[in-house]
């Protein structure tokens, strides 16, 4: 295939960006679409100029270190990660809009790249157990009931990756911040800290600038690993009911 790259390029986070075009050939049906910006790259580097610079780890789907905005759309238009999608997805003659993710709390640091700080600050900040130190305790030792592991697991596939965030159009952080408390609150090991752990995530989301959730449903739509909407209303219920018994007393 022969494609068109529309790419936003930024030398630096206080620098101005702009899209800049480039012409790819004899690009393979079969390549990711990483695969497809290496290429880009390799001419780039050839010509002597400045390779994208874009966020890739694992490219098996697993460590969401890669994100891109694609034609408008977090990831592409298929519902996995940037690295899983295959330029199948595409046509000869294509011209495809390549952008960093799109958030007040995600500054630009160079060209497709953004800072994702804030989400580990959101982790730091309650998602954590507390744990006695030393030997491994036995693997059955505290039974969970099916439901509540299913649903924990459930949750627990949310890799961090920030499409949620890039997809709403307020560019909140709910689906991200729910998932790791429902992961954990769900559990009898997460007992402990139900009541703080909620709060202080969703303090320290709102302190991180991202905006308000209203439920447009963006969020799970472009999850690559179908975190569902209703684990928003789910640590909604779970901010109620800690704020509540904080509140008595």
């Amino acid at each position: 295939m022969k494609l068109t790259l529309r790419v936003w390029r930024q030398k630096n986070a206080d620098a101005d960006g702009a899209m800049s075009t480039y012409e790819v050939d004899k690009i393979s049906s079969d390549m990711s679409f990483l695969e497809m910006l290496d290429t880009l790259n390799e001419e780039l580097i050839l010509r002597g100029e400045d390779p994208v610079a874009f966020d890739h780890d694992c490219r098996e789907g697993i460590c969401g270190a890669c994100s891109l905005v694609i034609n408008g759309d977090a990831h592409g238009p298929e519902r996995t990660t940037t690295c899983q999608l295959h330029m199948r997805s595409f046509k000869d003659g294509d011209t495809i809009d390549v952008e960093p993710w799109r958030a007040a709390a995600f500054p630009v640091v160079k060209d497709l790249v953004v800072d994702r700080s804030a989400f580990d600050r959101i982790i730091q900040a309650g998602g954590y157990i507390t744990a006695p130190t030393g030997a491994a305790p036995e693997a059955h030792a505290t039974p969970v009931p099916k439901p509540d592991a299913d649903l924990a697991f459930e949750h627990a596939e949310c890799i961090g990756c920030g499409a949620c965030v890039a997809a709403c159009p307020n560019g909140a952080a709910m689906l991200f911040t729910s998932a790791k408390v429902n992961h954990l609150n769900v559990l009898p090991q997460g007992a402990p800290e139900r009541e703080t752990r909620v709060l202080d995530m969703v303090e320290q989301m709102d302190a991180e600038g991202f905006g308000g959730c209203t439920l447009t449903g963006e969020c799970a739509t472009a999850c690559p690993k179908g975190i569902p909407l209703v684990s928003i209303t789910s640590m909604n219920r779970e901010w109620l009911r800690a704020t509540r018994k904080v509140a008595k007393k």
